[in-house]
């Protein structure tokens, strides 16, 4: 049987996009596992009290989001010149060993405060994995798509996050219903860690078998690569980093209250036990997994300006009720807050990889993405559980509606405003 060129082309296609979303889940799914395990071990690794420990842990967390912009910028740079192949490889490698160090790190009762150093240590490295991964990956699919099927090609590195972030969600669910919480505390939170360095081998030896994009490839050919990537961003295409920053604010702060942060948040301000609102999350992410490629089939037809405003003014306008909604404190009201809030979520998200793509040259998308990106979580994704820990644990309630909905704002105006990147190509 003959096999068209087309033929071959889309076959090909479709095992990047595999073999991307294999190691993509891999890698999200060991930088899940902080935000839904952290109320088991803060307290083994944090002395002073349990407040005190869940503060420290979320600061740990937010202070790894600020070594992602340092992932983006040299992980980046080296996709940009090495190839997204090789950034992808780098990338989950690191990710791995990190994990394996918190897997078997020492408690604050054996070694003192070698142990905090160690696990805020192995966070950071993390934080450099993950800063390098989503510009890496981002690149990577989005160069792989046809541009009329851009948004829904490159919606699957959302949806491998999704589905790792999902992992994550089931494996502490399962663990914490067969382990009794004492155990949990003590021992159990391991396995899951000890999984996600298995699993980071296994992503490794995946993504070697994977092929360079053919934008990558042209630059290769016409001798064009460039040698100093970081600095060309820096110097040629600080308005495409802007623009990224500014769409990108809202959906930042959005996605680490839905997606992570809500069962931990519901449980200091209800007290509805951990359990169910873990179990509540798993439900809206799978929830949130299957709505990410129709959202973004929905961008490729109607364009990116478009889903980016059903997001931020439904979430400007439903904000307050759902939060007012979760303070009922049972499961179903907790499951309804977070199927409203993903379903809101994937218009953004659903969008978001493309758009990114789409803002930078083939020369230094990788850093460009991943860098701009990186900082801009730092400043408004890796901030939100502590934030809202803080004034939550202090009965200030009303903070969480009114930050949400000045950034969704500002990301309004930013969406009015910026040019439509649907069908673009890819330089």
């Amino acid at each position: 049987m003959v096999v068209s060129v087309t033929s071959k082309k889309a076959i090909g296609r479709r095992q990047s996009v595999i073999v991307a979303v294999i190691g993509n889940f891999v890698e999200w799914y060991d930088w899940g596992l902080y935000g839904f395990l952290f109320p088991y071990f803060a307290s083994s690794f944090f002395p002073g009290g349990e407040s005190a420990a869940r503060l420290s842990s979320l600061a740990v967390l937010a202070i790894s989001f600020f070594m992602r912009p340092l992932g983006g910028a040299i992980l980046g740079s080296y996709g940009d010149r090495h190839g997204r192949k090789a950034g992808l490889m780098l990338t989950i490698l690191i990710m791995a060993g990190a994990s394996l160090v918190i897997a078997v790190a020492p408690t604050y009762a054996t070694v003192g405060l070698l142990a905090p150093a160690l696990l805020i240590g192995a966070r950071l490295v993390q934080g450099i994995a993950t800063g390098g991964e989503y510009g890496a990956s981002t690149a990577y699919l989005s160069e792989q798509s046809q541009a009329r099927t851009r948004a829904f090609t490159a919606s699957f590195q959302q949806v491998s996050v999704g589905i790792g972030g999902l992992a994550a969600s089931l494996t502490v669910t399962v663990l914490a219903s067969a382990i009794a919480r004492d155990a949990m505390e003590q021992w159990g939170w391991r396995i899951g860690y000890a999984i996600g360095a298995v699993l980071g081998i296994i992503g490794f030896v995946v993504r070697y078998r994977a092929s360079e994009p053919e934008a990558f490839i042209r630059l290769q050919k016409t001798a064009t690569v460039s040698v100093k990537p970081f600095r060309e961003m820096l110097t040629t295409q600080r308005k495409a980093a802007l623009l990224l920053a500014g769409v990108s604010i809202g959906s930042f702060v959005t996605y680490y209250m839905w997606l992570t942060y809500l069962p931990a948040y519901t449980n200091l301000t209800t007290g509805l036990p951990l359990e169910q609102a873990t179990g509540a999350t798993s439900i809206s992410l799978l929830v949130f997994i299957c709505l990410l490629p129709l959202i973004a089939r929905l961008s490729d037809r109607v364009g990116r300006r478009t889903t980016m405003l059903v997001y931020s003014i439904g979430t400007f306008v439903l904000i307050l009720p759902l939060l007012l909604l979760l303070r009922v404190g049972t499961f179903w009201a907790m499951l309804t807050v977070a199927l409203v809030g993903v379903i809101l979520q994937a218009f953004a998200s659903g969008t978001l990889t493309a758009l990114y793509a789409e803002l930078f040259p083939s020369r230094v998308r990788s850093v460009g993405v991943g860098f701009a990106y990186a900082l801009t979580g730092a400043l408004f994704g890796g901030t939100t559980p502590l934030i809202m820990e803080f004034f939550g644990s202090r009965g200030v309630f009303a903070f969480a509606p009114i930050y949400i909905m000045v950034l969704t704002a500002i990301s309004t105006v930013v969406y009015i405003r910026m040019p439509e990147t649907k069908g673009k190509d890819l330089e």
